[in-house]
């Protein structure tokens, strides 16, 4: 398997062993001879570089341990672990056998698919040393004789073996199933990344933190919107965490001044996961961010979303017109994406063509046509949009309208016979009016184009194998206006806390909306431009629910919390 070449060119310099100059030689001469050497080889092979120093170098990159393989003796059953096959194929040489843990000898490191190769072909973890690579093959020689056989053919074959495979292929087939052994700090990195990710999965969490203090590596993982902190990777070994991190993620790792970001592709109990990767620099090393989208959770039926009935009939209603804009506000991680994936997963028929633009498209969804935003080749949202309606599309999904020139050609397809879906960033739904208005476009266009706004939030449910009765605090009642009388017939629950909910007592999320409807008043208000206190009165007296509204009765229906109700809406209600 090849090298990461260019990765291990970047450490040389960093760590003073060649110059770039050296480099830049090493690369004309293969191009001079047209040698099949890479550039780290030819670097040796010109005395620029000694394969002791490489070799070492890795070592204290990847925090293994460097082995000397001169008149090594390897035990027969070791020699028996691995075939010839796979001996030549990779390039590795089996030491040593500890539990079920196989350690293999290797040159470099940096070439981690490798190692998550054999973690599949094999069925079990492996662990791995850094040796000579003359030294490897001098132990290949003298304990394995390869038959005439074709070697991707046997690989193959084992591939083919149900119990010799964790069901999927490289690195993704190795975070999929990989067995993890409890003496981390000794572990390879490929190994702590793996139980990160799959440990991250396992309970349900949407992102995980990495983040570096003065005098440790915390790792927070974000479970139902709370975030709660897990065992890390000691603090030595977080400037190879992160390497490894942004490898997988195709980052620069050179830079470590700006932010980046980028997205990591795994398979995990043969489900793909898609992680998308934020770094930044912080005081202390780059603070990581990884946001797990798993496309087989995400919820594509309405009615699952949390929605009443007079909602559902409601939203139901809207997603049905012919034309006009339907849009969803809230913050971010308020779960919209997932709303507007919903209604078009609803109205997606073979007699409508929907198109949307997204930054970044999160889910793919079948039969429609999703376009990613580019800026770097000026595939903006405007331009983006433009390029659409020369489609003839009948139904158009904006990831968020962030400008005026984005909101004014959404309106222009509104007018012209497209149903238009979209985000904004607002507190609640009539604050969406004030903030087109404040993008720059008319009163009188707001009016015409919009149909109907939706602002939601998460709350976490209560979990239900812990549910029990509790009156209301002092606090929860001042803060929501109960009565007596209400008090007296309502009762609220919260959960107690188990094992099923890992002590928290909330076991999963679900929405709770506010919706906005343009009515012939509402309509004449803000064609008026009337400020959003007097437009929410009026939609308030049509018979619009607030957020805390909805979130109360979930809550008297013992779906959520107090605390809950609270602290989702405390914004909403000032």
């Amino acid at each position: 398997m090849a090298r990461d070449v260019e990765y291990t060119l970047e450490l040389l310099v960093e760590f003073g062993l060649v110059t770039q100059e050296q480099i830049d030689a090493a690369r004309s001469e293969i191009e001079a001879v047209r040698s099949d050497l890479d550039v780290v080889d030819m670097l040796i092979k010109l005395g620029y570089l000694n394969a002791a120093d490489l070799t070492s170098m890795l070592a204290q990159q990847y925090g293994m341990e460097i082995v000397d393989l001169a008149g090594y003796d390897v035990p027969p059953e070791i020699i028996q672990a691995l075939t010839p096959e796979i001996v030549r194929h990779f390039q590795v040489v089996p030491v040593m056998r500890h539990d079920d843990v196989l350690t293999v000898a290797m040159s470099d490191p940096t070439d981690l698919e490798t190692l998550d190769s054999l973690r599949y072909y094999l069925g079990r973890d492996v662990d791995a040393v850094i040796a000579d690579a003359g030294q490897i093959e001098k132990l290949i020689n003298r304990y394995y004789h390869i038959e005439d056989r074709n070697v991707e053919g046997v690989l193959e074959e084992l591939n083919e073996d149900d119990g010799s495979s964790y069901g999927g292929h490289g690195a993704a087939g190795a975070l999929g199933g990989a067995a993890v052994e409890e003496d981390e700090e000794n572990a390879p990195i490929i190994r702590l990344v793996t139980r990160l990710i799959l440990d991250a999965y396992k309970v349900g969490a949407s992102d995980i933190h990495l983040e570096p203090m003065e005098k440790h590596y915390r790792v927070r993982y974000r479970v139902d919107g709370a975030l709660r902190e897990v065992e890390g990777p000691p603090k030595y070994m977080q400037s190879n965490f992160t390497s490894r991190l942004k490898i997988m993620a195709r980052l620069d790792i050179t830079e470590k001044r700006i932010p980046q970001d980028g997205r990591i592709q795994v398979r995990m109990e043969n489900k793909d996961i898609d992680l998308r990767v934020s770094s930044v620099p912080a005081t202390h090393g780059e603070s990581i961010v990884m946001r797990i989208l798993d496309k087989a959770s995400i919820q594509l039926d309405i009615p699952k979303l949390g929605f009443y009935s007079d909602d559902l009939e409601i939203v139901t209603r809207i997603i049905g017109l012919p034309d006009g804009i339907f849009l969803v506000t809230g913050p971010t991680g308020s779960g919209k994406t997932t709303s507007l994936y919903a209604f078009l997963n609803t109205i997606n028929t073979v007699s409508r063509k929907i198109i949307t633009v997204e930054d970044p498209v999160e889910y793919q969804l079948p039969g429609i046509n999703q376009v990613q935003v580019d800026r770097h080749v000026d595939m903006t949202f405007a331009s983006a949009l433009r390029s659409m309606l020369r489609q003839a599309p009948n139904i158009i999904m904006i990831g968020e309208i962030r400008d005026y020139e984005t909101a004014e050609i959404a309106i222009q397809a509104a007018l012209t016979g497209h149903l238009v879906f979209s985000t904004l960033h607002t507190n609640d739904a009539p604050g969406a009016v004030a903030r087109l208005v404040d993008m720059g476009v008319k009163p009188f266009l707001v009016a015409s184009a919009v149909r109907a706004i939706m602002a939601q939030r998460l709350v976490r449910r209560i979990c239900p194998y812990c549910k029990e009765v509790v009156a209301p605090t002092k606090h929860q009642i001042k803060m929501l206006g109960f009565s007596q009388e209400y008090l007296s017939n309502h009762q609220f629950y919260k959960g107690k806390g188990c094992e099923k909910c890992g002590r928290t007592g909330y076991k999963g999320r679900l929405g709770i909306y506010e919706i906005f409807m343009l009515t012939n008043e509402i309509t004449r208000l803000i064609f008026r431009n009337e400020p959003t206190g007097v437009i929410r009165e009026a939609a308030r007296r049509d018979g619009m629910r607030s957020l805390r509204d909805d979130a109360i009765r979930k809550a008297e229906a013992g779906i959520t919390t107090l605390d809950e109700v609270i602290y989702t809406t405390l914004m909403d209600e000032n």
